[in-house]
Order: C-alpha cells, then structure tokens, then sequence
C-alpha cells in the first residue's frame, strides 16, 4: 500500500466519453501482479473465484472471510490499479449497517480501493450510505449472479423494451446514488448502447456489447485456464490450460524416467 496509486475512482470516473476502460478479475497475489504490470486500471477480485478456484457451482456459498482473503492477496499484488472487492452474497443484502460495516472491511483490513454490490435502483439508498461514508462503489445491474435463484437461471436480461427502461432507471440511480462506474451484464448490444448513452458514468460491459465505456472478463476464461466451457461473450486470448497439462506430463515422465532431477538441478 502506501503512496496514492496512478488510478483511483475520479480518474476513472474521468475516462467517460474519453477513453475505453479494460478491466479484469484477479483472485490472488499473482494474477493481480501480471494484470497489474499489463497496465490495467481497474482490478475486480471478483466473487467469481467461487466458480473459478473454489470449485463451487455458483458465486453463492463465497462468503465474506473468503473474499476478504482474497481481496487482501490481490491488494498485495498490486501497485497502480484501482482494486474494487466483490461484496458476497449476505454481506449487504441484511441491513445498511451491515453492509456499510463490510464494505469497510474490504478498504481498512484487505487494502481494496471499492467496493462492488449487486443490484440497481433498489441498491441505491445503500450506494448512498457507503459512498457518503467515504466507502467508493461500483455498481452491477443486468444480470447479477447472487440473484441466479430468483432469476431462474444465467439468462440475458433487458431484451425487451421495458427491461431496458428498466436497466437505463437503474444505471441513473446508481450514480445519482454515488457510483463511480456500473458493471452491466449480459443484455443485448442495443441495451449496452442505450445504458452507456444514458449514464455519466463509465458503464463497463460484460456480454453487454462493444457500445459500453469498457469491457471485463473473468481472468481464467481470457487466460484459457477454465475447466468448463466459457460463456458466449468471452474472448479465449491464450490456451493456458493445454500448456499447463503439456507441462505437468513433461515433469510426470521426467520424475518417472529419472531425467529429472539432472545435474544442473543439484547443489555443488
């Protein structure tokens, strides 16, 4: 930590309308590290990591000490990007106190810069409450993936012209609210377009179309590292997972065969 970081949230706030804002998710040290040196501004330690590294089926069962560790690992790694931390599932959705509580933890024990919370105008008195106590916020509508239960499933919202009225109300009252930016996710590209013309803040797109102020990606997904076949909207940028697999069998058959270790591996 330390000294004050190349980006915080009035420089990105700054970028609406000037430029395109990439963002990624970390969930440890040295994820954050490598989007860190890549230059990114905005880290996401993304309650993804309960589907990503955790193994579960959903982002539900991540809970707060989870996140915390994680949020912390992230912070560690990082030296000029803004940190935002996920709020898990619980964490807010009880009582304002509570949510404003946790959301202070993320900033003064795991070293974040903001906060993201789910939901939209509904979420905005709570906006509200933490922006004013000093706490920067994030914003996600569209689909929101602690909401999967209610939702009935991961389905792409705003299709209709109603729901997109719906989501450009959210979008303003989110940063009437205090939001510095607002993820929107999986919606139709005119409802990215119609969401990112409305709001003044930046609207950062995740299948949401290439109309939005940025875009963010799950770093196992972009990395090629997932397990499981990645959603529609994600770009595959390298094969991690195949090289990783390529690279255990290579040291498997060296330990088997006794090529390794050779002499360059020892100890004089």
């Amino acid at each position: 930590m330390g000294g004050m970081k190349l980006w915080n949230v009035d420089r990105i706030r700054g970028l609406k309308g000037r430029g395109r804002l990439p963002c990624v998710t970390v969930c440890d040290f040295v994820s954050a590290r490598l989007a860190d040196e890549a230059g990114f501004p905005l880290l996401l330690a993304g309650d993804s990591l309960g589907t990503t590294v955790l193994g579960y089926a959903s982002t539900l069962p991540v809970t707060l000490d989870v996140m915390l560790h994680h949020t912390a690992a992230a912070a560690r790694g990082t030296r000029e990007a803004l940190v935002v931390a996920d709020m898990p599932f619980l964490s807010y959705q009880v009582s304002e106190a509570e949510g404003i509580r946790n959301a202070g933890r993320f900033l003064q024990e795991a070293g974040a810069d903001a906060v993201k919370v789910e939901g939209g105008a509904f979420r905005a008195g709570l906006v509200a409450a933490l922006t004013r106590n000093g706490i920067p916020v994030l914003g996600h509508i569209g689909l929101t993936p602690q909401s999967v239960n209610q939702m009935g499933g991961y389905k792409v919202q705003g299709r209709t012209p109603a729901a997109c009225e719906q989501l450009v109300a959210d979008a303003l009252a989110l940063e009437e609210a205090g939001a510095f930016a607002i993820v929107l996710e999986c919606v139709p590209p005119e409802a990215g377009e119609a969401v990112t013309a409305a709001a003044g803040v930046p609207v950062v797109g995740i299948g949401a179309g290439p109309g939005c102020d940025g875009q963010v990606l799950v770093m196992h997904d972009l990395l090629g590292l997932s397990l499981k076949a990645p959603p529609r909207f994600v770009k595959a940028y390298a094969a991690l997972a195949d090289t990783a697999r390529a690279a255990l069998a290579a040291y498997k058959q060296d330990v088997e065969s006794g090529r390794f270790p050779a002499p360059e591996h020892c100890y004089n």
